[in-house]
């Protein structure tokens, strides 16, 4: 850990989001820029061959990139220094490294027709395709979490709260799916959602490209160079720059996600602090610096944190990435080279929650406690049976005996034994119901939900 690092994500969290330093620091960026402009510069020289035959040494333009180092960036800093542009210094570093070399003839191919979004933009999408793997996985492995724990508490019952209030009993495996049905929802957008870039010019018509070849049809080689050799999804209609709409698209998504994940959080805070569930102790480890009994949930409290930076920081990326103001201004550049600490963030609150999952265990003592104790929850089956049945006014009668009230088994029983219309066998099952098995369907919806995941057909 640097101690004097000014980000957390380099400082106190840097073990969390050490995967996504290679790619989205300024090396990560440079790399990628250097790897665009020789994509680039291969693709001009043996697939339109604009040059003549191309050279037969163009595979050694692999080595420059598969060496490239942070000595190699700090060069290109180095000459940033001189042309105090970023994407220039890139061009003339790899003409530095093609000199003296038999491609050295052919160095003014570097960067051709090119604007420096057509590199910034590719090299982007190429940064965001590889850290969506990343936060793919970590979202995955949350899922599994909770999906775990969905199957070990299928069948314990736990009383609701709607308005913090008791309500209507069901399992805490059920309430684990819910949210595992939620995030699968985003995981699936977020997985299926293809990378977009252009590389069409310094305003989108491939002006220069068209002047001095004209025969060439430059929107299907544009088409082919991104999809064929990048595997990215071209854009056609563009300004100077990438209107960004995929990367909002997975912006979105993940801020959506993180919205399912604060919410887990609390309700995971809420269950903790009603003593639903306890929390694994670790030794040597410190609740409080007062009140040495104290186990905070502190895990769930860190993902709800960061979850809301994530929320905040990738709206206003997803939005601001979408204006410009007439062809290209420049304020988007800065905030694209945040997109590594969002993920950052989005990363270290993902997997604190996941760490506070696996502390929990249930204490089914607790949760039986309170549905024993809630004997009104069964008003909601009572009257509905009574409508059935025709009995006059069911919900007003319950609501006498058992709003604000602590109802017991007794005055449950005798006012079944009042009821004159129910018939008997369904009033000996009114009085075998119990807080305890009244949960309707929670535990066959959890055993659909990974019925429909193991047969691939979705929630």
């Amino acid at each position: 850990m640097a101690i004097k690092a000014l980000s957390v994500l380099d400082g106190r969290y840097a073990k969390h989001t050490d995967e996504l330093c290679k790619i989205f620091s300024e090396y990560g960026l440079i790399r990628h820029r250097v790897e665009v402009e020789i994509e680039w510069f291969k693709f001009i020289l043996s697939d339109l061959k604009l040059s003549g035959p191309p050279p037969a040494s163009l595979d050694k333009l692999d080595n420059i990139l598969d060496n490239f180092d942070e000595s190699d960036a700090l060069e290109v800093k180095n000459i940033e220094k001189t042309t105090n542009h970023d994407v220039k210094a890139v061009e003339y570093f790899i003409k530095n490294r093609l000199a003296n070399t038999e491609l050295a003839s052919k160095s003014e191919w570097v960067h051709f027709a090119c604007t420096s979004d057509d590199i910034n933009n590719i090299s982007y999408a190429l940064m965001l395709k590889k850290g969506k793997q990343i936060v793919e996985k970590a979202l995955e492995g949350f899922i599994s979490a909770i999906e775990k724990k969905a199957l070990d508490y299928k069948a314990c019952a736990m009383m609701s709260r709607t308005h913090g209030q008791p309500a209507t009993p069901t399992t805490m495996g059920k309430e684990f799916v819910n949210y595992a049905w939620r995030l699968n929802q985003e995981l699936d957008l977020i997985s299926n959602t293809r990378v977009q870039a252009k590389i069409n010019g310094a305003t989108g018509n491939y002006n220069a490209h068209c002047f001095v070849f004209p025969e060439v049809d430059w929107i299907s080689a544009g088409q082919r160079f991104l999809s064929s050799r990048l595997k990215l999804d071209p854009i056609l209609f563009t300004t100077q720059i990438n209107p960004n709409t995929s990367l909002a698209w997975i912006l979105h998504s993940l801020i959506r996600s993180a919205a399912v994940v604060v919410d887990f959080d609390r309700d995971m805070w809420g269950y903790i602090s009603i003593g639903y569930f306890k929390q694994n102790l670790k030794p040597g480890e410190t609740g409080s610096s007062t009140m040495p009994h104290k186990v905070n949930p502190i895990d769930f409290e860190n993902s709800e944190g960061n979850m809301g930076l994530v929320i905040s920081m990738m709206e206003h990326m997803a939005v601001k990435l979408q204006k410009s103001r007439f062809q290209r201004d420049l304020s988007d550049s800065t905030v694209l080279r945040n997109m590594g600490s969002l993920l950052g963030y989005y990363l270290i609150g993902i997997k604190s929650a996941v760490r506070g999952i696996e502390k929990l265990t249930l204490d089914q003592t607790a949760l039986f406690k309170d549905l024993d104790e809630n004997l009104v929850l069964l008003a909601e089956p009572f009257q509905t049976v009574m409508r059935v049945f025709g009995e006059k006014n069911p919900y007003e009668r319950l609501k006498e005996i058992t709003r604000g009230k602590k109802t017991g088994q007794k005055e449950l029983e005798e006012f079944v034994d009042k009821l004159e219309n129910v018939p008997f066998p369904f009033k000996e099952r009114m009085k075998g119901l119990t807080t305890r098995n009244y949960t309707g369907l929670a535990e066959q919806l959890v055993d659909f939900y990974f019925s429909r995941r193991e047969d691939g057909s979705g929630e």
